[in-house]
């Protein structure tokens, strides 16, 4: 019954931002491991993607890194003005902002607790952390270079609405790059996301499913998953954390296997 009513809410707007305001929220609250800075499902890159760009070191965090490390590497950054819609915990915004050198990287979150932790743990002479919603960025127009979307968009209230806001921050000439995955089931599904996106009036330069490239990372790392899952969570909330994670055997494991929740790569080009 609570997953019926749940399911229910999601399809209005005003649910969705507060429940992503509060569950990310609460994680950065009572869940601040130092060794957990990511909250992507992760990436194993194609092999072509690995000949053009420097691997990633491997450690715990490898794979959600990969996420981050071969989407900037879509597009130069080093010397530009990034923004980061959907920061979370920071860890993809200290890779970038001390692997890519861009000139400034601005992560922005709407959970203060997680902006708070993230500005606490992640410190870079170009890096900042700031709260801010993804539907009203409190930027000025045609202040960014780069911006950068993971796996956050599904939760906003208004895709669209943040759409207009890339569009509106970007610069001419700048870059819009995301990642994230749509139900087929849900009347937003990926068509609608690229629907949405061709909107913006940006010109596409690049559209992949990654949806094997995300499975085989969650099979790469789900014993080490499960172990940290038990290590930083207490045991009532392991199973139902297992599900969040999207561990091996998770109800979004099996739906990505199936096909029915496909995850895709976006770059595009704000007009000169």
């Amino acid at each position: 019954m609570v997953k019926f009513v749940i399911h229910t809410l999601k399809r209005y707007a005003w649910f969705r931002r507060a429940n992503a305001k509060l569950t990310y929220s609460l994680l950065a609250k009572y869940i601040p491991a130092a060794d957990w800075h990511f909250m992507n499902y992760g990436y194993v890159p194609n092999d072509d993607e690995r000949a053009k760009a420097a691997a990633v070191a491997p450690g715990p965090q490898q794979y959600p890194m990969q996420m981050y490390h071969y989407l900037a590497s879509m597009t130069p950054i080093r010397d530009m003005d990034v923004l980061e819609v959907g920061s979370g915990r920071g860890g993809g915004a200290i890779h970038i902002a001390t692997k890519f050198t861009p000139k400034s990287y601005l992560g922005m979150d709407i959970a203060q607790s997680a902006v708070d932790l993230a500005n606490k743990v992640h410190l870079a002479p170009n890096l900042k952390f700031i709260q801010g919603s993804a539907e009203s960025i409190p930027l000025s127009d045609n202040s960014v270079d780069v911006i950068i979307n993971v796996e956050s968009s599904h939760a906003y209230g208004s895709v669209d609405n943040f759409l207009k806001e890339v569009t509106r921050v970007l610069r001419p000439g700048g870059h819009f790059l995301m990642v994230d995955f749509r139900n087929q089931e849900n009347v937003e599904n990926m068509e609608t996301l690229k629907s949405q996106l061709r909107n913006t009036g940006m010109h596409f330069i690049a559209e992949e499913n990654i949806t094997h490239n995300v499975i085989s990372s969650i099979e790469a790392e789900d014993e080490s998953k499960r172990a940290r899952i038990k290590q930083l969570i207490p045991a009532r909330w392991q199973d139902l954390f297992a599900e969040f994670a999207g561990v091996v055997g998770s109800k979004f494991y099996q739906t990505l296997k199936a096909g029915t929740r496909p995850y895709y790569r976006f770059k595009l080009r704000k007009s000169s």
